[in-house]
């Protein structure tokens, strides 16, 4: 078997997890969107033994538990206030723990990030192939 053929084999079926992916993060953000529960954060600090940036989210779900978000360490970028701000948070009903900060930025980095890998795979098999 030829080289190229394999190395645009392995592109294109990486390419098209990626896609398969960026199209299930989307819908995701979707299902948030329209059925959705959303509820008020407060932003607090990180514990002071814990290095990575950016500050954790509390809020309650609808049977009052006091959950907590971790935004990552891109929550700044995506829209998190300083320490003691609130910010909009979604959540599924049946899943609160699986919560998600309601911004545009927040709800669809991962389908861009998925898009971009995939555009980038499907690119260098058409390279590759040619």
């Amino acid at each position: 078997m030829n080289a190229q053929v394999v190395l645009l084999a392995l592109c294109t079926g990486l390419g098209l997890g990626c896609l398969l992916a960026a199209v299930r993060a989307l819908a995701t953000a979707a299902a948030l969107w329209a059925r959705g529960r959303r509820v008020m954060g407060r932003v607090t600090a990180r514990a002071a033994t814990d290095g990575r940036r950016g500050g954790l989210v509390v809020f309650s779900d609808h049977l009052g538990r006091e959950l907590v978000l971790d935004p990552g360490p891109f929550g700044p970028f995506c829209g998190v206030p300083p320490v003691g701000g609130s910010v909009p948070v979604v959540y599924a009903r049946e899943h609160p723990t699986r919560a998600r900060l309601w911004t545009s930025r927040h709800l669809l980095a991962p389908s861009f990030g998925w898009f971009l890998s995939a555009t980038l795979a499907f690119g260098t098999g058409v390279v590759t192939a040619g």
